[in-house]
């Protein structure tokens, strides 16, 4: 199984540090060290967070380890970290290069009324929780206890509690239903995702 690492974004400012356990960001800047020096990353809330590396830092990308020097400015990162007595910035235990992130925008009205005839069509349904997503298919554990492979269009229509929203909203152990066909690979492809409290188990 692979393991999760979280980016621990550790910021200095005016001598007080933050103690959230795990932060994600960009990497800034990296000190040429291949083996120790300091990270720079950017958070969520633009602050600027220091962390030293060093031989014991795990740092994996795409599902392997590297070293160091293959971080890059403009990575985004997930960190663990540890504060060390006498340190003046988090020691990275761990650090993970995350994919890209590809945002879909929702469909819009044209849109889906133009996918409103392929949604009527589809003629397979499936119901349960997602197991795993990424930007072009889920996985879905079944009420019957089996998995089923899902292939997301760019143009699957997504349905929270009513509202149409872009597939990015769409998480691991979210309880969806979904409507479905067999493209001409054999594969199936979602032609509507839907979730909600309509959807809560009683």
């Amino acid at each position: 199984m692979r393991a999760v690492f979280a980016v621990l974004l550790f910021c200095v400012s005016a001598g007080a540090q933050d103690n959230l356990p795990v932060v994600r960001g960009i990497v800034l800047r990296r000190d040429p060290g291949v083996k120790s020096g300091e990270l720079r990353v950017r958070d969520s809330r633009n602050a600027v967070l220091r962390y030293r590396f060093d031989p014991h830092t795990y740092i994996e990308r795409d599902n392997r380890s590297v070293e160091a020097a293959d971080l890059k400015p403009g990575d985004p990162v997930e960190i663990v970290s540890e504060q060390v007595p006498g340190a003046p910035v988090r020691i990275a235990r761990s650090i993970h290069v995350l994919p890209p992130v590809l945002t879909r925008r929702p469909p819009t009205v044209s849109a889906l009324a133009a996918a409103a005839a392929e949604i009527a069509g589809a003629n397979l349904t499936f119901a349960g929780l997602i197991r795993q997503v990424t930007d072009s298919r889920l996985v879905l554990h079944l009420r019957d206890g089996d998995d089923q492979e899902i292939l997301l269009r760019p143009d699957t229509v997504c349905v929270s509690n009513g509202e149409v929203v872009g597939t990015g909203r769409l998480a691991p152990n979210m309880r969806v239903s979904v409507r479905a066909a067999r493209n001409v690979a054999g594969k199936v492809e979602a032609f509507q995702v839907v979730w909600g409290s309509i959807l809560a188990p009683q």
